[in-house]
């Protein structure tokens, strides 16, 4: 693993651990996501371009793919029911679509942490300028959160199984406005009690192996 030093690489963003970033897809370009440092989760969102109301939806995906996982091929899905994403790379196989972002009730008032960074508003500032309000924040993705249920369908959330240099490509299916955190919890399992930094990048092609090497090293 190549040692992280600068905020921009020339193909690939670090997005510090415990803030959050914002970035913009064409159709058919690659959203890459890596997990720099291992068992970091990231809340990620996304909303269309064209229509700043159609937003990705945890809810829809689960309805569209009959699944509350996400898988190799599956397509992440619109409030509009229209596909905006499609997994096309995944070296870890397990992600979240069930827990809401943390936010400053959840520190205050469960944690006794008031003004603990979180990802609502790690999420919100990088969309500010599309015109929404903190409430109209979609529900993220918790990209590498290992967030099993068991038989008796009770949730849970512990430590991601993702190692440093693990990654998720996602092909963007219509023009989108993202925003990513590297979720701060620092407080309960869920990031290893550690906050580390995350990798975002926006190729025109799939990256290969070599190209993925490359973003991680500069």
């Amino acid at each position: 693993m190549c040692n992280q030093q600068t905020s921009v690489s020339p193909k690939g963003t670090v997005v510090p651990g415990g803030f959050g970033r914002g970035f913009e897809a064409k159709a058919g370009q690659h959203v890459t996501i890596v997990d720099l440092e291992g068992q970091q989760a990231g809340d990620f969102v996304a909303l269309s371009l064209a229509d700043h109301e159609e937003i990705l939806s945890p809810v829809h995906t689960r309805r569209h793919n009959r699944s509350i996982y996400l898988g190799l091929g599956d397509y992440l899905v619109s409030s509009e029911g229209r596909p905006m994403f499609q997994v096309v790379k995944d070296t870890v196989g397990i992600h979240d679509a069930n827990v809401p972002a943390c936010d400053p009730t959840r520190y205050a008032v469960d944690f006794g942490v008031p003004g603990h960074r979180n990802c609502l508003e790690n999420l919100y500032e990088p969309l500010a300028k599309y015109g929404i309000d903190i409430l109209q924040v979609p529900e993220p993705f918790n990209f590498f959160q290992n967030g099993p249920v068991s038989p008796d369908g009770r949730m849970g959330v512990t430590d991601p199984v993702s190692r440093a240099g693990d990654y998720l490509v996602l092909k963007a299916l219509m023009d989108v406005a993202c925003a990513l955190s590297p979720c701060p919890q620092d407080i309960i399992p869920g990031n290893g009690l550690v906050v580390t930094d995350m990798l975002y990048a926006v190729t025109d092609e799939a990256p290969t192996d070599a190209t993925l090497e490359m973003l991680q090293c500069h």
